[in-house]
C-alpha cells in the first residue's frame, strides 16, 4: 500500500504480524478507459496459521498468505483475525498477496495443509472478485517465475493473477488498473485530498513500533506495544513534540529494549523520528519511555489499554 499511495503510511518489517490494525488508504486514479476512479484500500493483518488464523482480503488490500505465528496469542491474535475477517465481508475487490521470495509460498502445494486451509478460509470469507498478486518477483530468477504463475493459476479461484515487486514498482500499475476495473460505479467515498482516516498520532505510533520489529530480536517485538502519550504541534516553531511509551510484558524485556547504556532505545528513537519527520514533513522531537504491562496481549482489557479496540 505504501507503493500504491507513494507514501510511508503502513509499518513495514521483514517479520510476520507487523500489521495489527486495519488501515485505510485512499488512491484517486483513472481506469484503463480514462474514467476517474477512487480506490479505498483496507490493509489488514496478514493470513496466519495456527490457533487463530489471520486472513487477508480487503477492498484491494495487501498482506501475506502464509505468515508464521510467533508469540502473538489469545486476545491480540483473535483481535487481528477479527480485523481481517470483518474486512473480507465488506470488500468490493479482494487482493491476496503472496510472498514468492519464501520458498514455501512458490506454489499452493508447498504451503502444506495448514497453509492451504488459510487460503481456503480467505476465499470462503470473500464475496467479491479476488485478484492474486505474487510479490517480490525481483528476488526470483525469471526461469522460476513461470512455473510459480502456472501453479497458482491452476488453483482456479482467482479473477486475475499479477506478478509484482512492491520494492521496484514492477507490475504495480497493472495491479492498480486490475483493481479499479472491478470496482462498482458510484460516487467517491472520500474527498480527493484525503489519504487516510487515521490520525497522525496513530501513524506516528505505528512508525515507532515498526522500529521495534526491525531492531529487536526474534520474539521480543511481539510482546511490545506503543502508546502515544503526547502529540503537540508547535506552529510558532514549526515542529511537533511526541512522547510515547513502549510497553513490554516482562521486566527482562524492558532491559533489552533500553539496551546497554540506553543505546538500543536511542537507535529506535532516531530511526522512528526520521520516519515520522518524513511522514509529517516537519521537524519532530520524539521522547520514548519503556514500561512493563504484564501479559497485556493475553486479555481483552490489556489489548484495549494499548488501543486495540
Amino acid at each position: 500500500m505504501n507503493r500504491l499511495l507513494a507514501m510511508r503510511l503502513c509499518a513495514v518489517s521483514p517479520r510476520p504480524q507487523t500489521t495489527r490494525n486495519r488501515l485505510l488508504g485512499v488512491k484517486n486514479t483513472t481506469t484503463s478507459d480514462g474514467e476517474p476512479a477512487q480506490i479505498v484500500f483496507i490493509d489488514t493483518p496478514g493470513a496466519q496459521r495456527g490457533e487463530a488464523h489471520r486472513v487477508t482480503p480487503r477492498d484491494a488490500a495487501s498482506g501475506s498468505g502464509g505468515d508464521r505465528s510467533r508469540g502473538e496469542q489469545n486476545a491480540l491474535r483473535r483481535y487481528m483475525r477479527d480485523q481481517t475477517l470483518s474486512a473480507a465481508g465488506e470488500a468490493d475487490v479482494a487482493l491476496l498477496l503472496i510472498d514468492v521470495a519464501e520458498v514455501e509460498q512458490t506454489s499452493p502445494e508447498r504451503l502444506g495443509d495448514a497453509g492451504r486451509s488459510v487460503i481456503d478460509e480467505i476465499l470462503a470469507a470473500v464475496k467479491a472478485p479476488v485478484v492474486l498478486a505474487l510479490n517480490k518477483v525481483d528476488r526470483v530468477a525469471k526461469p522460476a517465475l513461470l512455473p510459480m504463475l502456472e501453479a497458482w493459476s491452476a488453483r482456479g479461484a482467482f479473477d486475475e493473477l499479477i506478478p509484482i515487486s512492491a520494492l521496484t514498482g514492477d507490475g504495480v500499475d497493472r495491479l492498480e488498473a486490475a483493481i479499479a476495473s472491478r470496482l462498482p460505479e458510484g460516487p467517491a467515498l472520500f474527498p480527493e485530498d484525503m489519504v487516510t482516516d487515521r490520525a497522525e498520532r496513530f501513524l506516528a505510533g505505528e512508525l515507532v513500533r515498526e522500529q521495534l520489529f526491525r531492531q529487536l530480536g526474534e520474539e521480543l517485538p511481539y510482546a511490545t506495544a506503543v502508546v502515544i502519550d503526547q502529540f503537540s504541534e508547535r506552529p510558532e516553531k514549526g515542529d511537533v513534540v511526541i512522547a510515547a511509551t513502549i510497553f513490554v510484558e516482562r521486566e527482562s524485556q524492558k532491559g533489552i529494549v533500553v539496551g546497554k547504556g540506553g543505546q538500543r532505545i536511542k537507535a529506535i528513537g532516531e530511526a522512528g523520528r526520521g520516519a515520522i519527520t518524513q511522514l509529517l514533513g516537519c521537524p519532530v522531537h520524539l521522547l520514548l519511555h519503556v514500561k512493563v504491562a504484564p501479559n497485556w496481549s493475553k486479555g481483552g482489557d490489556g489489548i484495549r489499554s494499548m488501543g486495540y479496540e
